[in-house]
């Protein structure tokens, strides 16, 4: 029976019907329980479990995000960089629902994460569009950078957003080792992006300038339009 459902699973997942997989997954739950399911999670190749919890909705709970263990969501994290999404919003929502499940052993889950090649990487991508705020926050321990005085610290109970912020705080304050893997690369990342922006801006700036005042003639010239005047008035 296991091996059926499992079977038809990674049909249904290669012929995009990703709904029709996780529900057929949902009743190998229902029919022989969790465990069952578990093990079946693992006997799927990662992208294909990767296809049913990118899909995650917020509409409704997964079954699926509630029992995949710590290691197959971490695979499937990593092969979620290959798709390249560059706006990340596939990888955030997918550990956000994750990580933060109400039940979840969160700490378990970003360890997993660390442990495999590739893993930091992703977490960097998670964090890319958050990149001044996660720099300032390992000098500052606060993600205002108008903030820079002792006594502005933040504590996890006031970031707990189920999002980028506490998944920083935990990094920083509980999983060092990590957190020293990540930051460096965004703040690499930070400078190249402020650097680009300056330029572009620079390039912006040029190109709105007067037309005349890129064209005036040099000192002592006489503009063309008197020369003309004065030639008309010989006549």
């Amino acid at each position: 029976m296991t091996n059926a459902l499992v079977v038809k699973a990674a049909n249904l997942i290669r012929n995009g019907d990703i709904a029709g997989a996780e529900f057929a997954l949902v009743s190998l739950a229902e029919t022989e329980g969790d465990y069952a399911l578990v093990a079946a999670l693992e006997t799927l190749p990662p992208k294909d479990l990767l296809a049913v919890i990118r899909e995650y909705d917020t509409s409704k709970e997964s079954v699926v995000n509630l029992v995949v263990t710590p290691e197959q969501f971490a695979r499937a994290v990593v092969m979620e960089r290959l798709y390249g999404d560059h706006s990340h919003v596939r990888l955030r929502g997918m550990i956000n629902a994750v990580l933060f499940r109400d039940d979840s052993h969160t700490g378990e889950f970003i360890e997993a994460i660390g442990e495999v090649d590739g893993g930091c990487e992703a977490l960097i991508d998670y964090l890319s569009d958050r990149d001044e705020e996660v720099v300032h926050f390992v000098t500052y321990d606060t993600f205002n950078v108008n903030r820079t005085e002792e006594g502005d610290e933040v504590d996890k109970a006031e970031i707990s957003d189920r999002d980028w912020k506490e998944l920083t705080w935990l990094l920083k304050h509980e999983h060092a080792d990590m957190f020293e893997q990540i930051w460096p690369v965004l703040k690499k990342r930070m400078k190249e992006r402020l650097r680009r922006e300056a330029e572009q801006e620079l390039l912006e700036q040029q190109a709105q300038e007067p037309q005349e005042r890129r064209e005036r003639p040099a000192a002592g010239a006489a503009p063309a339009a008197i020369a003309d005047s004065g030639e008309e008035s010989a006549l």
